[in-house]
């Protein structure tokens, strides 16, 4: 008997999940008609057909390539995808693993479908989008909200004197307006954001979606008129359009992208206003100043700014953290010191601790070569390592006994099954279910040739410290080539999960752990004969075996191990 899987899918949470149901009920009843045995449903609920990256589509997918069945059976097309490049390599692959595809509405897919359907799809969500564009616009013109609620307001419930309910709506929330007029009277008066946004999260006043704040969140941006101190709903004005989103086609995200001003649609609605309009035209002069003098600043320093882009990265960015809050640790003012943010922009930590950036690459460099490897981390690595290699080893020659003795069973009821076909007692049923049982047998070797063969247990070199520690004086001398900084850099970073800075006993003093992955520093010495000279000309073009792809794409040997972490 052929197998056969469903598909169902709606679209939004406007949508009732009865639809699904529907979609299955129909589906079952042609998978009656042609003597389909169903193997399993797969639905997505609430998921656009616009994008691929929906749970059960792609689990459906990967078992189709498994040959769990030969038929998947939908309500239409558009329910598979809505998608042209979507729909053209779902048809390709379900092709490739010999799996028709069926729908109720149009039968047996074929390219024709894939294609004449693919461009109805796109053509029907273009629409779709255009209209709904359209109706938000008249909705903002009418006065009321096109969607998304800032803070200060919330959506107004009731009925309206007509008896139909309100919607689209919003009126002023009393106690969030309070804090907006504190924040805009403290700018106006000369506060800092920074200040501003400590002394809320000191006082435990929650900031927009109960989070904290910070001056990013109060300045945001003058190019689309983000952040609080430039949101004009304040002021009784409701701003829409100010961007649109665009899919980008490689990772199926949506991208905000800024539409031109004059695309803007600006409505009066004064019953929204919180400030007077005095504040608010002195925090605009004042960020207007503000800017002006950043502007002339980045314009006076263009040639640095430019060089600084054409340099790599600093080796250790991102990965430095506050040893108390575990927050990040980002460059204060303009000598090259790193502090924590929390500390700095919201006031929840306490460590005021800084540290210079170069005088803290120094020190990773030599943590790495003189503390990692020591005598006892190596043989506790090597203790662990082995250990959780035997318990896999254990683990998986269980499993393949395991199915190695149901396919022992299998074979024994097939062997009865030919004998007794063989014997003239034979049939329609019993032929079916001798291929019933082939087809687990064969799922069974699957399974057991997917385990894999037991994981040798590995072998430290005598000296790996001491090959370790030349990799990484090599790497050091790497990060000062031009040539071969960037590479080098980006090796550095795979190895090192976080560096956290605490507070030392003493004014200033501050001290480091490193937390990496010890597997993958062992590797990295292992590496080094292995590195061949194509790879060597590859970073430098002089034939220096400095640090190479042998390295980046060995790091998975630490895999389940917790990482470790030491004092430099």
């Amino acid at each position: 008997m052929t197998r056969c899987a469903i598909y169902a899918r709606f679209s939004s949470d406007a949508q009732s999940e009865q639809s699904i149901e529907d979609q299955v009920r129909v589906c079952r009843a042609r998978a009656e008609r042609e003597g389909w045995e169903v193997a399993e449903v797969y639905a997505d609920y609430a998921i656009s057909g616009a994008t691929a990256a929906r749970p059960r589509f792609q689990q459906l997918v990967a078992d189709a390539r498994t040959g769990r069945f030969g038929v998947i059976l939908a309500e239409a097309l558009d329910r598979i995808s809505r998608d042209q490049e979507h729909i053209a390599g779902f048809h390709k692959q379900m092709q490739f693993a010999r799996v028709r595809v069926v729908t109720i509405a149009e039968g047996d897919i074929s390219e024709l479908h894939v294609g004449l359907k693919g461009t109805m799809s796109a053509l029907f969500l273009k629409d779709l989008a255009q209209k709904t564009h359209r109706g938000l616009e008249g909705r903002v013109r009418a006065g009321r909200n096109g969607g998304g609620l800032c803070f200060g307001y919330r959506v107004r419930r009731g009925l309206r004197p007509d008896g139909t309910p309100i919607t689209g709506e919003l009126e002023i929330e009393e106690t969030e307006a309070a804090v907006v007029r504190r924040v805009f009277d403290g700018y106006a008066a000369g506060l800092s954001p920074r200040s501003i946004a400590r002394t809320l999260n000191t006082e435990g006043v929650a900031g927009p979606r109960g989070g904290k704040w910070t001056a990013s969140l109060l300045l945001g941006g003058a190019g689309r008129e983000t952040g609080m101190l430039r949101n004009r709903l304040y002021i009784g004005e409701r701003v829409w359009n100010r961007q649109h989103f665009d899919k980008d086609p490689s990772t199926g995200r949506r991208v905000a992208r800024p539409n031109p001003r004059d695309a803007w649609v600006v409505t009066p609605v004064p019953d929204l206003a919180i400030l007077d309009r005095e504040v608010w035209e002195e925090a605009q002069r004042r960020l207007e100043a503000s800017r002006r003098v950043v502007t002339s600043k980045s314009a006076a320093n263009t040639g640095a700014t430019l060089a600084a882009v054409r340099r790599p990265r600093w080796p250790l960015a991102g990965l430095v953290r506050c040893g108390l809050c575990n927050g990040p640790m980002s460059v204060i003012g303009s000598g090259g010191r790193l502090g924590c943010t929390n500390h700095v922009e919201r006031g929840t930590c306490t460590n005021r601790r800084t540290v210079a950036r170069d005088a803290l690459l120094g020190r990773v460099l030599v943590g790495l070569k003189e503390r990692l490897l020591a005598p006892e981390l190596v043989e506790e690595f090597a203790r662990a390592y082995v250990s959780e290699v035997n318990a896999a080893n254990r683990e998986r020659g269980a499993r393949q006994a395991g199915l190695q003795g149901q396919v022992a069973k299998l074979d024994r009821q097939i062997r009865n099954l030919l004998e007794l076909i063989k014997d003239g007692h034979g049939g329609v049923a019993m032929a079916t279910e001798l291929r019933e049982v082939e087809r687990r047998r064969e799922t069974l070797q699957a399974e057991i040739a997917a385990a894999g063969v037991p994981e040798p247990v590995p072998v430290l070199h005598p000296n790996l410290p001491a090959l370790y520690r030349r990799k990484v004086e090599a790497l050091e001398e790497a990060l000062k080539d031009e040539m071969t900084a960037l590479l080098a850099a980006e090796a550095l970073r795979s190895l090192i999960d976080a560096i956290l800075v605490h507070p030392g006993e003493r004014r200033g003093e501050v001290s480091l752990s490193l937390r990496g992955d010890l597997a993958a520093f062992l590797r990295m010495a292992e590496a080094e004969q292995r590195l061949n000279a194509k790879t060597a000309v590859a970073l430098g073009g002089n034939g220096r075996s400095v640090f190479g792809r042998e390295v980046m794409v060995s790091l998975d040997a630490g895999t389940g191990f917790e990482p470790v972490t030491f004092r430099l």
